[in-house]
């Protein structure tokens, strides 16, 4: 299961745009590693304004794989003793897709259990703490709950967020 967020430079026709042709290319290609889909949105996005992207693909039962170039926030929370813990924070390359890309990607790699959320979203998010995140809720009122208190005024918004549920990635 391949989940990807996209954020086109600027506003409007312009970066949506830039994450179109991003968009077409993961279609297409989902079953490419996560460095190989990176740079084929890189190719696809040239003469563009570029975009912010996050990739996260669910591998094993218990592993989620992901790459970020720009700064679009992912993290996977768990319930912890007492209460919500980031298990996990994808470290973001510096860079455009579509206009300046890393020489070397390095997808990590890391271990989530049964119930934990893979949490993913635009910098017109400000999530000062995940500790308000309710992960008894469906992911759905999740990010609707996200985008309600935690949009900025000022910036377009996206968040997704995917739960693993054991087994294959549902």
């Amino acid at each position: 299961m391949l989940f990807a967020v996209l954020d086109g430079l600027g506003h409007g026709t312009a970066a949506a745009d830039a994450a179109d042709r991003a968009t077409r290319v993961l279609a297409e290609n989902r079953a490419e590693p996560l460095d190989v889909l990176m740079v084929l949105c890189h190719r696809a996005m040239a003469g563009t304004r570029g975009a912010a992207v996050s990739l996260a693909q669910f591998g094993t039962a218990d592993s989620v794989h992901w790459l970020g170039v720009g700064n679009v926030e992912s993290q996977v929370l768990t319930a912890g003793p007492i209460g919500l813990d980031i298990r996990a924070t994808v470290l973001l390359t510096g860079g455009i897709v579509g206009y300046r890309l890393p020489q070397n990607l390095q997808p990590q790699t890391i271990s989530v259990r049964p119930g934990d959320l893979l949490l993913m979203s635009t910098d017109g998010i400000v999530i000062e703490s995940p500790s308000t995140i309710d992960l008894s809720k469906s992911t759905a009122e999740i990010t609707a709950d996200i985008l309600a208190k935690h949009a900025k005024d000022t910036d377009d918004a996206l968040v997704l967020a995917a739960r693993h549920r054991g087994g294959p990635a549902t």
